[in-house]
């Protein structure tokens, strides 16, 4: 940990290949304004990402760093963490990587707990395989894949993250810098497992979901005239079921959380292994073989 840390210290050498104005710009640069701020550094932190636009992010991170396979991000950065809780681990998705073939470890992760952090770049929409609908995709929204709208119900993943247990759930938009860089930062700084949904714009195939609509929609549970009390139940179960505004803040939090390696006494690293096999283990290999 150090307090001599830049936002700029995070960034690579390698220039991102997004596409000019994608919200994942905004996202990413909020993660690394709140790992900063909450005096994490390069040489301690693992970023874990999956397949997507937002799959990329972890090349354009100056950090330990693991690209994976579609839908699998969130085991292992469980993994990492697990066996070595002395890492700060986030880890990078989007809503197809995440609420669709990752949306049952999406589940587990949240129910087990462990202390990470999971940013999601929900931009509605596939935009890696050039606009099909995604799990987060309005009913009617229209795309090479559903010429008539999707004709289903959009998930809901901050309902799945409450059905599950989770223990910190919040929204934040890209483009409000400062406002997603400090909702990341409590996600961090949160003891368990901290789920953040970025609205996160496609400016090449979401014509719908863009800045504009969020900009005049987004209504911010962290306002005082709000009036919103994080740690109450059930009043963020209605925030996550009100389907008609777009919320922006920490929705839910369970202040007396207990993350799931300081629950189990998994304190110390994992990564010093002995040398030779473990006493006894060729006869359990015969025994099977």
């Amino acid at each position: 940990m150090s307090s001599n840390v830049r936002f700029t210290d995070f960034k690579s050498d390698k220039q991102p290949t997004w596409c000019p104005g994608c919200g994942d710009f905004g996202t990413m640069n909020g993660m690394m304004k709140a790992l900063a701020e909450t005096g994490n550094d390069p040489d301690n932190t693992f970023v874990v990402a999956g397949i997507g636009c937002s799959g990329k992010i972890g090349t354009y991170m100056r950090s330990y760093a693991l690209h994976g396979v579609h839908g699998r991000a969130l085991p292992v950065g469980t993994g990492v963490k697990i066996a070595n809780p002395e890492l700060e681990v986030m880890v990078a998705g989007g809503d197809g990587d995440g609420y669709s073939i990752g949306a049952g470890h999406f589940v587990h992760a949240v129910r087990r707990n462990v202390d990470m952090t999971y940013v999601v770049m929900d931009n509605r929409i596939y935009g890696l395989t050039k606009g099909q609908f995604s799990p987060t995709s309005r009913e009617d929204f229209e795309t090479s894949t559903s010429p008539d709208g999707t004709n289903q119900q959009p998930v809901n993943p901050l309902a799945l993250a409450l059905a599950a247990g989770g223990t910190f759930i919040a929204q934040s938009f890209s483009s409000d810098s400062q406002r997603h860089a400090q909702i990341v930062q409590e996600a961090i700084e949160h003891d368990g497992f901290g789920f953040v949904n970025v609205y996160s714009p496609c400016v090449t195939f979401n014509d719908v979901d863009t800045y504009d609509y969020f900009r005049d929609t987004i209504v911010d549970v962290g306002d005082e005239e709000f009036d919103h009390d994080r740690t109450d139940y059930d009043d963020a179960k209605d925030l996550i079921l009100d389907r008609d505004k777009e919320y922006q803040g920490v929705i839910y939090q369970d202040e007396s959380s207990v993350g799931y390696e300081t629950r189990e006494g998994v304190e110390e690293p994992m990564t010093d292994i002995p040398d030779g096999a473990p006493e006894d283990a060729m006869d359990l290999v015969r025994e099977f073989y």
